[in-house]
């Protein structure tokens, strides 16, 4: 057995260097196909970070009553903590409402003689609310809402909740946000299936020069899984050499991306993400350059072999 793959991964080897002009071709074709697979990685990665992104400046906020007690608004603050949905919750008291309200209105003279005419605070306090997913604040609202200790005589010390204010906005946000990723999947899909074909004419191109040997291995009794296998063996050469080279590119690239354009890819640092997830990168990329090499040229020498 040791011996049988040893022929098959040394007559693999042979085949993919004595291939020549062929091998550099289907190397090239399998590098275009991994640039594509690795391209469409870090496009998803920027799909995701810019959602990421557009998601953290969405939350919902509970404004109380001047008149609600700082222990009942933690209290709650305590309580939404806990819920599984909720990411953070910001509380914010009456006295910081006050100051950050002067701060926006510090060239506004009018309207702080009005506020110091009041004589008292009339802002209460607030809590600012982030949930996982934009999908979550109705059920977080309704769990608000309907919470009997929030009642002071019988009178609810909430204010209002801006989520009403913002529920169309954040209904589209949720909308677009599944819509992309669905569409992110399709076009991942479609290149990635385009590319296979590709990859897999190519190969078969480079088989067909070899289609006599094939032959006359059948004829001398040769399994088909013997045939096959110098044949899987190139290909996976190609692809592991195909991946190496795809990252040769990358890098250089990246990293003068990363310099250069963060701020116009809205913060999202190329080469940060780049370093950060090399061992995935690396095993995404040689995985594919070995399951495209090692597949199509399965298929592409299965059509000479007996069924």
């Amino acid at each position: 057995m040791f011996t049988g793959m040893r022929r098959v991964l040394v007559g693999g080897t042979k085949n993919f260097f004595r291939g020549g002009a062929v091998s550099v071709a289907t190397v090239i074709i399998m590098t275009v196909t991994l640039i594509i697979i690795g391209i469409l990685i870090f496009l998803s990665a920027l799909l995701s970070f810019t959602l990421a992104q557009i998601q953290d400046k969405v939350d919902v906020s509970v404004y109380f009553t001047p008149a609600a007690a700082e222990g009942d608004v933690l209290n709650l603050k305590d309580q939404l903590s806990q819920l599984p949905s909720v990411e953070s919750v910001t509380y914010t008291s009456s006295d910081q409402a006050l100051q950050e309200f002067k701060t926006r209105h510090a060239n506004d003279q009018l309207t702080l003689n009005a506020l110091n005419e009041l004589g008292n605070n009339p802002l209460g306090a607030s809590l600012a609310i982030k949930a996982y997913d934009p999908s979550q604040y109705q059920s977080i609202v309704n769990y608000i809402s309907n919470d009997q200790s929030l009642q002071s005589a019988g009178v609810s010390i909430i204010d209002h909740i801006d989520y009403y204010e913002n529920q169309d906005v954040i209904n589209r946000l949720t909308a677009a946000i599944h819509d992309t990723e669905r569409a992110g999947l399709i076009i991942v899909a479609v290149f990635a299936v385009a590319s296979i074909i590709i990859a897999i004419a190519t190969v078969r191109l480079a088989i067909y020069s070899s289609r006599e040997e094939i032959e006359v291995m059948r004829l001398v009794g040769a399994s088909n899984a013997y045939i096959r296998g110098p044949f899987i063996v190139a290909g996976i050469i190609g692809g592991v050499i195909s991946s190496a080279i795809t990252l040769v590119i990358f890098t250089p690239i990246l990293w003068y991306l990363g310099a250069n354009y963060t701020s116009w890819l809205a913060g999202f640092d190329t080469f940060a993400y780049y370093t950060g997830h090399f061992i995935e990168i690396i095993g995404a990329l040689v995985g594919s350059g070995i399951i495209l090499g090692g597949v199509a040229s399965f298929l592409a020498v299965r059509r000479y072999l007996k069924a």
